[in-house]
């Protein structure tokens, strides 16, 4: 299928055909597999037992759309008129309840109308538009359900085609990066998961590998997207440099009670390597610091870790970034609903000041005072028990 191009994208963009169409051409032809792919395991069906999918008719239609209803034939198929609007999921308050259930259970395909490149500056420099909405893990701080309200399974959009095309022409008109920043010192960044799990979305569709594959075949831009998810499947794809993937990590027992259904943080610590030897760039996102009783003990156990099992290859490349937790008044309701205790740690109003968001939502955070000594501390840990490790920025 070949990719249709957004209005004024020029056809031919250098003499060597780095950004020709036919690279951003998806379903492309992947490494022979000699054995079973992850996604058909016994625990990636544990992650996604899809029983129900609500779809949009233009995108069950298409290509993408045929791939993953192909994957999940037992399924129930309902139409929806729009993906942000389905009266069973979004708004209804009994699905609190039902949070996990729904989320491993109930799958959304529709198309993405809005492809905007947004300026970011933190973890990427720009935000891409994503190719899917929502995550089948539950971890209890998520930004991701506040736009939706009460349920947050995973929409995948299957227009694939212009997504990869509007990066491709976003790519193509900033040219060559001339100064180096904390996003990358030579190359573009993109951010293609900001509110999905790019790992978690490979179990479903090729959407992650026509990015990465993308990406590869463009010399002045990387993906970037982060991950709670050991998917070994990534390992199969050829990202050539050009894909990031930042493991975040937090204490062990942080995660345990906030990183509902996500992979240990043992295992994505261990993954780092294979990673960087199938072509990644691997950093981390030592994300969300929770301030509670012993955290910075637990914090630095955390970084003795990684300092201990980490082989040099992965240090000598790594770069991380530190993000203290922002909550939600929304989400707090959703979460004392379904997980209560996650909520002791996670609502302090002694430590937290309300925050507007770029959304114009109410959030909540640690006060400055607060949250600048947290930060502080933080870089100091890191100073202490993992001084190869870059901190690209805090906040």
């Amino acid at each position: 299928m070949r990719s249709s191009q957004p209005s004024g994208a020029p056809d031919d963009d250098g003499p060597d055909g780095l950004f020709g169409l036919d690279e951003i051409r998806t379903g492309s032809p992947r490494p022979a597999v000699s054995g079973p792919l992850f996604r058909d395991s016994p625990q990636a069906r544990r992650m996604l037992s899809v029983r129900e999918i609500h779809a949009e008719p233009a995108a069950a239609a298409s290509p993408r759309g045929r791939q993953v209803l192909a994957g999940f034939p037992d399924a129930e198929v309902v139409h929806a008129d729009s993906h942000w609007r389905i009266p069973e999921l979004h708004g209804n308050k009994g699905n609190a309840e039902r949070w996990v259930r729904i989320k491993s259970t109930v799958l959304v395909l529709g198309e993405k109308k809005t492809l905007t490149v947004r300026p970011n500056g933190r973890s990427a420099d720009w935000i891409a538009p994503g190719a899917a909405n929502g995550c089948a893990m539950a971890c209890a701080y998520c930004y991701v359900p506040r736009r939706k309200g009460y349920a947050n399974p995973i929409t995948v959009f299957t227009n694939i085609d212009r997504i990869i095309a509007r990066i491709r022409h976003h790519v193509v008109g900033q040219g060559p990066k001339k100064e180096p920043n904390q996003c990358d010192p030579s190359a573009w960044v993109y951010d293609v998961g900001e509110n999905n799990d790019c790992s978690v979305d490979a179990l479903i569709s090729e959407n992650t590998a026509d990015l990465v594959h993308a990406f590869a075949r463009w010399p002045t831009a990387k993906a970037s997207f982060a991950t709670k998810f050991v998917n070994p499947d990534l390992l199969l794809l050829e990202p050539r440099g050009r894909t990031r993937v930042r493991f975040s990590v937090m204490p062990p027992e942080d995660s345990r009670l906030l990183d509902i259904r996500t992979s240990p943080v043992e295992d994505r610590i261990a993954a780092a390597a294979d990673f960087l030897d199938a072509g990644y760039e691997v950093h981390f996102n030592l994300s969300p610091v929770v301030i509670r009783p012993g955290w910075e003990q637990a914090w630095a156990e955390l970084l003795r870790h990684m300092d201990d099992v980490l082989p040099q290859r992965v240090k000598e490349q790594a770069a991380a970034e530190v993000i203290m937790l922002t909550h939600n008044r929304d989400l707090h309701d959703v979460n004392m609903a379904w997980h209560p205790r996650a909520e002791e740690a996670l609502w302090r109003p002694d430590l937290q000041q309300p925050k507007r968001s770029e959304n114009g939502s109410w959030n909540v955070r640690y006060r400055n005072g607060t949250k600048a000594a947290a930060v502080e501390t933080v870089r100091g840990l890191v100073r202490t028990h993992a001084p190869w490790l870059t901190i690209r920025y805090a906040f």
